[in-house]
């Protein structure tokens, strides 16, 4: 039995997952966290914490479980540089699975997005549309931050210098290099992800429409499974998948 803790247990994803939880006999959830909890006095009863707090507390919750030396599931997205730093230097006390989506068909859509850029080249344009439901906070959103971050690292540019976020007035005509983000925010959309390639005379687009946050939750307790029996390290929902 791996017994799980769980932050962020009253959002939207933590109540899924408590829900989904309970079709996995192999799992018990032993604590269910959110603002005003303590983790610290229940995090010795669990052998992973499953985190889909905000990206501000990660960081914490991170620090805490390699005090502990509890495996880490990271649910949370719109990390700073400053985030990101202090959640990777426990890579080395225990293992982590951080992933801007746990959806199998997003990692699919990952794998895809990769093969696709390699196979099309440099003379098809990039882009990136997402679209989420109202009460999301952050753009563009941690799968299409990911999608764009693979199309970069094909052609071998920082995001950084090629990402352009929408376009408004005069902007000129579009340049090779770049890769367009484009955040759509409406309704109850749970999260739709499309990736198009155009070229002269044809486009291609690969999408990924997720009509249930379960697909989440279930892929999120899938990962907390599968890294209760790794080695301390950064780990995604490639690694567990068998993608890589």
């Amino acid at each position: 039995m791996t017994k799980i803790i769980i932050t962020g247990a009253k959002g939207r994803m933590g109540q899924t997952i408590v829900s989904c939880a309970t079709r996995f006999p192999e799992i018990q959830v032993v604590g269910q966290i959110d603002a005003g909890d303590d983790l610290a006095k229940v995090i010795s009863t669990a052998d992973v914490v499953i985190d889909f707090s905000s990206h501000a507390a990660t960081p914490g919750i991170t620090t805490l479980c390699a005090k502990h030396r509890k495996a880490l599931v990271i649910g949370t997205t719109g990390h700073t540089d400053t985030d990101t730093f202090e959640i990777k230097k426990n890579k080395a006390a225990i293992p982590i699975v951080w992933a801007s989506n746990f959806s199998t068909g997003v990692n699919t859509l990952f794998w895809l997005t990769r093969k696709a850029a390699e196979i099309l080249g440099p003379d098809f344009d990039l882009e990136v549309v997402e679209m989420h439901h109202r009460h999301k906070h952050d753009a563009p959103s941690g799968t299409a931050k990911t999608l764009a971050e693979i199309l970069a690292e094909v052609r071998r540019v920082h995001l950084s210098d090629a990402a352009r976020h929408g376009r408004h007035g005069l902007v000129g005509e579009r340049t090779q290099s770049e890769i367009g983000i484009h955040s759509i925010r409406g309704g109850d959309v749970v999260g739709d992800h499309t990736v198009v390639f155009g070229g002269a005379g044809e486009r291609v687009e690969l999408t990924h429409k997720a009509s249930s946050r379960e697909t989440f939750a279930n892929g999120a307790l899938r990962a907390a499974l599968w890294a209760v029996k790794q080695k301390p390290g950064l780990y995604n929902m490639q690694d567990v998948l068998g993608l890589k």
